[in-house]
């Protein structure tokens, strides 16, 4: 990926970002996870309200000490230059006026601009450091959680200590329609809306069934060669995937020609070739 494309989409991530900080979540006094949340909440309860910007950079540089050694001087360095751009995009947008004084469409567009923001670091492989890093850190001297779970652990002592220092208990259940939204919108971002069903039909008929699969769908199919365990006996195990809309159909047909089928259908978060996204697209 060219430098230049990913500098601009960390400008981009880091004006989103910080526009759904400032603009819905702290002129509606919404702390949520992370660095910027607990930065936030020093700014909302300090008389001299402490910049936002200054708090994020301040908070960031030990737990970017902290993960200098596990991660690298060059990965450090991005970061630094990320948390310096947010800081500086906070500076700017922290005096606009609120644009709207709903706490739960605050919530709700705070957390669609943030998720936006987090999503574009994502795809473009830039880090702005805060509870993430720290989690990793600390799984590294505690093995008892995952990553996720000390990230989680750490999002919500921030976020329970901005509902008791503000005397507002529901600050939690803004905080979790923040995430919740934030969260499906970074998702939607990375992985892209074009979701399809990842099947396995086990049957012993799979010669037919795909035979007719083919002929009236342009979906390839896999043949696995299987044993059923249980029974000890030869088992064919077809896997296909299919748009949503084409799962009934799909049912219908494996009902008609094996009653007996056993069918498994998940989500495919993102399917890549012939049929669905061209591989030349996406890398």
């Amino acid at each position: 990926m060219h430098e230049s494309i990913r500098l601009s989409a960390m400008l981009v991530g880091c004006v989103l970002y910080s526009l759904g900080l400032d603009c819905f979540l702290v002129s509606n006094e919404i702390v949520g996870g992370g660095v910027s949340g607990l930065a936030s909440l020093i700014y909302l309860i300090t008389d001299q309200r402490v910049s936002i910007g200054l708090m994020t950079v301040v908070i960031n540089l030990p737990i970017l000490l902290l993960g200098l050694k596990q991660m690298g001087w060059k990965f450090m360095l991005h970061c630094l230059l990320t948390i310096g751009v947010l800081s500086l995009c906070n500076e700017l947008f922290i005096g606009l006026p609120s644009l709207t004084d709903n706490r739960i469409l605050a919530a709700v567009y705070g957390g669609i601009l943030e998720g936006l923001g987090i999503g574009i670091f994502v795809k473009f492989k830039v880090s702005s450091g805060g509870t993430e890093l720290l989690g990793r850190e600390i799984r590294n001297w505690l093995k008892l959680f995952s990553i996720p779970v000390w990230t989680a652990i750490l999002d919500a002592v921030i976020i329970i200590s901005g509902s008791i220092a503000l005397r507002d208990p529901e600050n939690v259940f803004y905080a979790l329609i923040l995430i919740f939204v934030s969260a499906k919108t970074s998702d939607i971002l990375i992985m892209g809306i074009n979701r399809s069903k990842l099947c396995y039909i086990i049957t012993d008929f799979g010669t037919d069934i795909s035979e007719y699969l083919l002929k009236h769908s342009p979906r390839g199919i896999t043949l696995i060669e299987g044993t059923g365990m249980y029974t000890g006996k030869h088992k064919e195990i077809l896997l296909t995937c299919v748009k949503p809309q084409q799962i009934d159909q799909l049912k219908a047909v494996v009902k008609q020609m094996d009653e007996h089928a056993f069918v498994i259908v998940s989500d495919a978060n993102e399917v890549i070739g012939k049929g669905f996204q061209d591989i030349q697209d996406k890398y």
